[in-house]
């Protein structure tokens, strides 16, 4: 089943979610504020055609992975072979702090799963069907969404 993991608009706290038609209005565990959605059937279906909060149709997919944390692990990574590099240990040894920290990053990528967002609202869907129709992310896609408003009506931008 489909997870919709929704961005409170009050205080920007994480609402999850299991769509529904009968659920109107979401509220954040946090403020206790409200905000509506519209779910449809296609949703209660893991099937992804329309944004239940800003119900548009823009929408990319990405690996499902923790960008702080890859930030973390490369910060580490660097930290641990500027250190290394400081001591006079043998290059080889601090640049194998980043083929390791690469090893990782393939693993993961290899490991974890598909989850699309829609450009507009940053809503995040997890174990959707219809994964392999939503592409990538497109820079001047979001660039148009965001900074005016564009709708593209889930149709891709072709160059």
């Amino acid at each position: 089943m489909m997870t919709v993991l929704f961005t409170c608009k009050n205080c920007g706290s994480a609402i999850h979610v299991y769509p529904s038609v009968d659920a109107h209005k979401i509220q954040c565990d946090v403020c206790q504020a409200e905000q509506e959605v519209k779910f449809d059937h296609n949703h209660e279906q893991s099937i992804l055609k329309d944004c239940p909060s800003c119900e548009r149709k823009d929408f990319y997919s990405q690996k499902d992975f923790n960008r702080k944390l890859g930030v973390m692990l490369f910060v580490a990574a660097a930290v641990i072979s500027t250190i290394m590099l400081y001591y006079g240990i043998n290059p080889i040894w601090y640049l194998s702090t980043f083929i390791v920290l690469y090893a990782l990053d393939f693993v993961l990528f290899r490991r974890l799963k598909q989850i699309a967002i829609c450009y507009k609202c940053q809503t995040i869907f997890k174990e959707v069907a219809n994964i392999d129709e939503i592409p990538g992310f497109n820079h001047e896609m979001n660039d148009r969404i965001i900074y005016s408003d564009h709708n593209f009506h889930g149709k891709p931008l072709d160059h």
